[in-house]
């Protein structure tokens, strides 16, 4: 029986993608409005091949951006870089459609609910208080701070251990194959991958670790509910037997 709803936060709860691309054109776009040198294409494809390098976290995005564009450091062109990027994420931050109604109807049908996800752990903390988001939640565990990354088993086991559950009484809920269905799969857990983002069509290879695939968050109840039904039916059987 299903006893944990284990989540992935960036594009299954918390509309990422779509904000980290707006708040990188926005940064840009007010870098040359105040001054820097470069039309926009140029830049914001420097900045992609930067962040694909360094990662997403990293703190110097827009220094070491002047760097590659061969730019003496200007500290007014990295401030506006840095309010737009911030304004922009903080005025645009949003749940995925369904996901606050969705983790209310868990909360109330008994289920305990846990956050596994990769990143900065400020960052990601910042992204769940902002949307008001950490009352829904038992556990929320973050990689950075473990010291380990999806897909590898032990943050999966760690969480499982948490939650005091077994493998099989959880299920995982992400959008990465890779990350999130893959790994959660490696060590026992059900799995449904949210069909969702800029890896909706990415890590197919992985698409066989998946029990369950899904477009909207809506979807998530009726498969818990068949589970659910299906563990009951299987527990009646067992008990027919056991009678005669």
């Amino acid at each position: 029986m299903i006893k944990v709803v284990f989540f992935d936060l960036d594009d299954t709860l918390v509309d990422t993608s779509r904000l980290a691309e707006m708040a990188r054109k926005n940064a840009i776009e007010n870098m040359i409005r105040h001054g820097l040198p470069v039309d926009f294409d140029t830049a914001y494809q420097e900045l992609l091949e930067l962040i694909n390098e360094y990662g997403s976290n990293f703190g110097r995005h827009f220094d070491y951006l002047l760097r590659r564009l061969d730019l003496p450091s200007n500290p007014k062109w990295i401030a506006a870089g840095v309010i737009a990027y911030h304004n922009t994420k903080f005025a645009y931050l949003k749940s995925v459609r369904g996901a606050r109604r969705l983790l209310l109807e868990l909360k109330k049908s008994g289920y305990k609910l846990g956050i596994i996800t990769d990143g900065d752990p400020i960052k990601q903390w910042e992204k769940i208080l902002r949307l008001e988001l950490d009352a829904y939640f038992d556990e929320v565990l973050i990689s950075d701070h473990l010291g380990v990354k999806k897909p590898h088993r032990k943050i999966f086991e760690k969480a499982l251990r948490k939650m005091k559950v077994e493998p099989d009484e959880a299920i995982m809920v992400g959008d990465r194959l890779y990350s999130d269905i893959y790994g959660a799969k490696q060590v026992g857990m059900r799995t449904v991958w949210f069909k969702y983002g800029k890896y909706a069509n990415r890590e197919l290879e992985y698409q066989e670790y998946a029990d369950f695939t899904i477009r909207s968050l809506e979807e998530l109840p009726g498969i818990l509910r068949g589970l659910k039904l299906e563990e009951e039916s299987e527990g009646g059987s067992d008990k027919e037997v056991h009678a005669d």
